[in-house]
């Protein structure tokens, strides 16, 4: 049995998320409506997974993560609003610890929710598979943001299977990024170990809904060298900047009087995640050669990008697959890992560097 702790303080949320995981017939239940009750009770349940709201009297659902993650670590995932503020608090919740977040549905939450079930159901089942390491990601975060340049470049590891890459010359590239769960974080970690100098634009491809990609690129943009923008129409991508994917919509890189340039387009029903990292990439593979692109998979549910890298690397170009020691979830980089795609596979912490050594 899964043993599930909802934190609410509606009734009728708490009603039906019981509903809902009671019906699966493995998952043992327990409720509280705000988070000082959840701090009793989770002390006595143990948990295997929780699901917290971010909104509730007493103590508010960041304040309540903060105590679960230093007293009672568990896997949690976040049920918030797809409002702006709620984008904020839950890319917030990530960074405390958070595995993963399910937006609330709008008006009617009873009709809602029907809609959102399946998506809830995996996304807890997966969180509760989870051993929690964000203790140990956010230690090393903090150890190497502390550390002086020149201490948190050391690490730096190159490939010989990558030491051909004409490093610094000025010709065209472009790095993509494609991430799902525990991305935020990874993110964080990676982009602001990216110098002010790096050559090649960056395109990230993050699951995420239309209302959070916004709030993730302003947020970005504050730890980042780089000039972090969300795609939010035809942009012209430019060295040395980061480009967010807009949720709720794809992205592609094309070409417009001979600049490379990247576009929200209208989702491909084919494909389950969102934005796509296998149609970010295949199109990008149209407009520059292989050896142009590199590609990075990182923590993740699922398997979205991983064909398309592993045919960019089948075709010359490079691919890191972060490492299972780091991922909150090795879905999507363990895929690749599988299909043999990978031409490197580092830890979080590595990525970063990894990249400031090949373009820079």
């Amino acid at each position: 049995m899964i043993r599930l702790l909802v934190i609410d303080d509606s009734a009728l949320m708490r009603k039906l998320l019981g509903q809902i995981f009671s019906a699966e017939g493995d998952f043992e239940i327990e409720f509280a409506h705000d988070g000082e009750e959840a701090l009793e009770i989770i002390s006595q349940f143990r948990p295997n997974v929780v699901t917290l709201d971010i909104h509730m009297p007493r103590m508010d659902g960041l304040t309540c993560l903060d105590r679960i993650m230093l007293e009672h670590p568990c896997p949690v995932v976040m049920v918030s609003s797809l409002t702006e503020e709620g984008a904020d608090e839950t890319l917030a919740a990530l960074e405390i610890g958070a595995v993963d977040f399910i937006a609330k549905p709008g008006g009617a939450i009873s009709l809602g929710i029907e809609e959102l079930t399946p998506r809830l159901i995996e996304k807890v089942r997966m969180a509760a598979a989870v051993k929690i390491r964000r203790s140990r990601r956010l230690a090393e975060r903090v150890r190497l943001t502390a550390a002086p340049p020149q201490q948190r470049h050391s690490t730096r590891v190159r490939d010989n299977s990558l030491a051909n890459l004409n490093r610094g010359s000025g010709r065209p590239g472009l790095v993509l990024i494609g991430t799902s769960t525990g991305g935020p974080p990874a993110l964080d970690t990676v982009l602001a170990h990216l110098p002010a100098n790096f050559h090649w634009p960056v395109v990230v491809a993050q699951h995420m809904p239309g209302s959070f990609t916004g709030p993730l690129a302003r947020r970005l943009n504050t730890i980042c060298p780089l000039e972090v923008v969300e795609v939010t129409g035809q942009t012209r991508l430019q060295p040395g900047n980061v480009y967010i994917a807009k949720g709720d919509a794809d992205i592609i890189i094309s070409s417009r009087a001979g600049s490379l340039v990247a576009m929200a387009a209208p989702i491909d029903p084919n494909s389950r995640w969102h934005p796509s990292v296998d149609r970010m990439v295949r199109s990008a593979m149209k407009h520059l050669p292989a050896a142009d692109l590199i590609g990075v998979l990182m923590t993740g549910m699922g398997n979205d990008g991983a064909a398309a890298m592993a045919d960019l690397e089948a075709a010359g170009g490079r691919t890191i697959a972060e490492s299972e020691e780091t991922a909150v979830v090795w879905g999507m980089p363990g895929e690749l890992v599988r299909l043999n795609g990978a031409s490197a596979i580092r830890r979080v912490d590595e990525i970063g560097p990894w990249l400031a050594g090949l373009v820079c």
